[in-house]
């Protein structure tokens, strides 16, 4: 079992910074596949950004190329997601989510843990 717990979310200006951090306390997450998703009332949970064990395939969805990115720190056991240029369409609840394989991992069924969530709320 893998227990994953989301930071770094908030309220922020239309074009301004936010840095999303998932911990997982107690285990390594080094060889696991992670993944950003994103999920607005009634809507689906939709991938934003997914990366390999170690960072080398990397997944973007087309709403953020170019202003999102999505890393790993070894060193603290987390997996960030840095987001610049937030838009208002941006605004919803981020979760992390681990998969129990190594390789990139781009559909929500392939995701075997997820975090509670946190909300980014992106205002005019």
């Amino acid at each position: 079992q893998v227990q994953l717990v989301e930071s770094g979310g908030g309220l922020v200006q239309a074009g301004g910074s936010l840095r999303l951090s998932c911990a997982a306390p107690g285990r390594t997450i080094s060889m696991n596949a992670m993944g950003w998703f994103r999920q607005i009332p009634g809507k689906e949970r939709d991938l934003v950004a997914a990366l390999n064990w170690n960072g080398g395939h990397t997944y973007y969805a087309d709403s953020v190329k170019g202003r999102f990115t999505v890393f790993r720190d070894t060193t603290k056991n987390t997996v960030s997601l840095q987001m610049n240029s937030l838009k208002l369409e941006d605004t919803a609840v981020y979760y992390c989510a681990a998969a129990n394989r190594a390789g990139l991992a781009i559909s929500r069924q392939e995701y075997d843990y997820w975090g509670q969530g946190t909300q980014v709320t992106v205002s005019s």
